[in-house]
């Protein structure tokens, strides 16, 4: 019989098989083989969290990239003298000529609209009621209060606009349907809202009608009756009592989603008000005058801007906005301007009405623009 190989003997790694015969601490040993084990898993932690950063990092670069892509940093603004309600001859036609006007800024996506007195009534707030056809009645103030009735979601109206004479005619309007008029049941990322005075736990955010099915709560405590725009919670628990959102700036929509978010309304006293109290810190860094005797819009390029802004002038043009404001003592308009354009030469007419001016020129205009920030995407 063949002899069988020797029985292998194994030694374990403890303290007890030192060379030596030492005698060794066991909890020592147990301690450290236990720290040894901790490490190991910290450090095994510390791994995964850094790749959990690095992840993240990468998809906000990502999400700032796009924002960058898809949102609008400059605005353009309008401004045009509230005499232009005058040349309609009834109530009806003064409000389907306000109309024209809003419908041309919300398709040319116009930030500001500023309506200046160009007839030294001095009128700064929209208060009052219109008394009548002519130069007594307070052209201004109606067309500034159609404007804002016609940009404020319908939804809001109710709270915002209670029953009016300048509102009469009100039915005849043709609704701007801008990105921020929304449908009751249409998922988007931004909403307008209107706080509600209802009472919420201490802590809590307030409640807003955003138009919704239900109501949506947000992140602060705010006077009822504001509007404001809420960012919605993309991740909400849709069977909940409630949404929930946060508070944004109105401008959000415009420079992170690249949405047109209506326009903003301002009433100046006179023509130099236009430019004197504009609301951007910067103010207007280019300034455009429309009028016959400008330059042709076809041989102008525009330079990189900010913040831009477009007078148009009444039935008697700019002249006549510059004779009636006494803080401006220049009798030629095109001073005012960094550029002073025609955008409908050689015109079969002897007038452009306002109207009219605002989508030829904001048409010939948007060329302009769509060129210079093109060219500044492209490097």
């Amino acid at each position: 019989m063949a002899d069988e190989p020797p029985e292998k003997k194994y030694k374990l790694n403890t303290p007890s098989n030192k060379e030596g015969g030492e005698k060794v601490n066991w909890k020592q040993w147990k301690a450290q083989k236990k720290e040894e084990k901790r490490l190991r898993k910290e450090s095994s932690l510390i791994r995964k969290l850094d790749k959990q950063m690095l992840k993240k990092e990468q998809e906000q670069e990502v999400q700032q990239e796009e924002k960058k892509s898809t949102g609008r940093a400059y605005t353009l603004s309008v401004a045009l003298p509230g005499s232009v309600m005058d040349n309609a001859q009834s109530p009806e036609l003064r409000t389907y000529l306000a109309g024209q006007i809003a419908r041309a800024c919300a398709v040319f996506c116009v930030d500001e609209v500023v309506i200046f007195d160009d007839q030294g009534d001095n009128i700064r707030k929209i208060e009052g009621e219109f008394r009548g056809v002519g130069k007594k009645g307070q052209a201004c103030v109606q067309l500034a209060r159609i404007l804002q009735f016609l940009e404020c979601p319908q939804y809001l109206r109710k709270s915002f606009f209670p029953k009016h004479q300048d509102l009469q005619f009100a039915g005849i309007l043709n609704p701007l349907d801008s990105p921020h008029h929304m449908r009751i049941d249409e998922e988007v990322e931004f909403r307008e809202g209107v706080v509600m005075d209802r009472p919420c736990r201490s802590g809590k955010g307030s409640f807003v009608n955003c138009g919704m099915r239900k109501e949506v709560q947000i992140d602060k405590q705010l006077q009822a009756g504001l509007r404001v725009t809420v960012h919605l919670n993309k991740n909400d628990n849709k069977d909940g009592k409630v949404y929930n959102g946060r508070v944004v700036a109105p401008h959000v929509p415009r420079t992170e989603g690249g949405l047109y978010w209506g326009y903003s309304l301002r009433l100046a006293s006179c023509l130099s008000a236009v430019f004197t109290e504009c609301p951007y810190k910067e103010g207007y860094d280019l300034t455009i005058g429309t009028s016959e005797r400008g330059t042709n819009t076809d041989q102008v390029t525009l330079s990189p801007f900010k913040h831009m802004l477009v007078v148009f002038g009444g039935l008697q043009g700019l002249e006549a906005s510059l004779d009636a404001d006494e803080n401006l003592k220049v009798t030629d308009p095109s001073v005012l301007f960094d550029l002073y354009l025609n955008s409908c030469p050689g015109q079969g007419s002897r007038t452009i009405r306002t109207e009219e001016a605002l989508l030829i020129s904001l048409s010939a205009i948007r060329q302009k623009i769509a060129a210079v920030f093109s060219d500044a995407s492209t490097g």
